[in-house]
């Protein structure tokens, strides 16, 4: 029976443990990089506006479960370099989740076991759908996939158009493109709010004149009416 023991459990891994391991392993990217000589990294955390940009690290609105990596380039760069870029966040959330199990396993995290066992299944989740090669849903392949063709054709397979790991500049971009973009939805929204604020307040004038109207003909039908029936007398 599910009950509120285990819907706070469901919080704290939505919330908490899933961000944490999918923020590390973007960390593997970083870290791997950074040894061959990256130009300009960048770890976005969220998605959406941004609320700010500390040195590499650009924090947006919505962070829950979404984290990516970007650069402009490399200064080592082949087959070794390739692969082992891809095996970055791979590697990452490996050696963070063994050492923590080996942790758990001479007891010196006992108080916090249940939260611990938590985040090393999702780790190695990440791990199992990062290794096993497979195209994801927009078509282009996983890191496991990518490893695959390089140690097979000895050369970077594309699948897609756009690079699996966008250039941070283009990225920067993109990203002041959407933000202009929603400011403009917001305008038409406000523009399109007030059109109709005004036209509820002509509406309203209209409906406040025709009933001037029928109370001043209905006034001058009264007036006529008694005028008629002093003659009549």
């Amino acid at each position: 029976m599910f009950g509120l023991v285990d819907l706070l459990a469901l919080i704290v891994s939505a919330f908490i443990i899933l961000p944490v391991v999918v923020f590390l392993r973007e960390l593997g990217y970083v870290v791997v990089s950074m040894i061959l000589g990256v130009k300009n990294p960048r770890l976005t955390v969220g998605s959406g506006p941004r609320i700010f940009k500390i040195g590499m690290f650009d924090i947006r609105k919505y962070y829950h479960l979404y984290s990516w990596f970007s650069y402009d380039s490399l200064k080592k760069e082949g087959k070794f370099a390739y692969i082992m870029l891809y095996a970055g966040p791979i590697l990452s959330n490996v050696i963070v989740a063994v050492t923590i199990n080996a942790m758990l396993a001479n007891d010196m995290m006992e108080d916090n076991t249940t939260f611990w066992n938590r985040f090393i299944f999702y780790a190695f989740y990440y791990v199992l759908f990062d290794v096993v090669p497979m195209k994801t849903a927009n078509g282009k392949p996983n890191n496991g996939l990518i490893i695959y063709e390089m140690l097979r054709y000895g050369k970077r397979t594309d699948y897609n158009d756009e690079p699996f790991i966008p250039g941070t500049s283009e990225a920067e971009d993109q990203y002041k493109e959407e933000m202009e973009k929603i400011e403009e939805v917001k305008e038409h929204q406000k523009d399109a709010a007030e059109e109709s604020s005004d036209s509820k307040r002509e509406e309203r004038q209209k409906k406040k004149e025709i009933e001037k109207e029928k109370n001043e003909q209905i006034e001058d039908l009264e007036e006529a009416g008694q005028n008629e029936g002093s003659k009549s007398r």
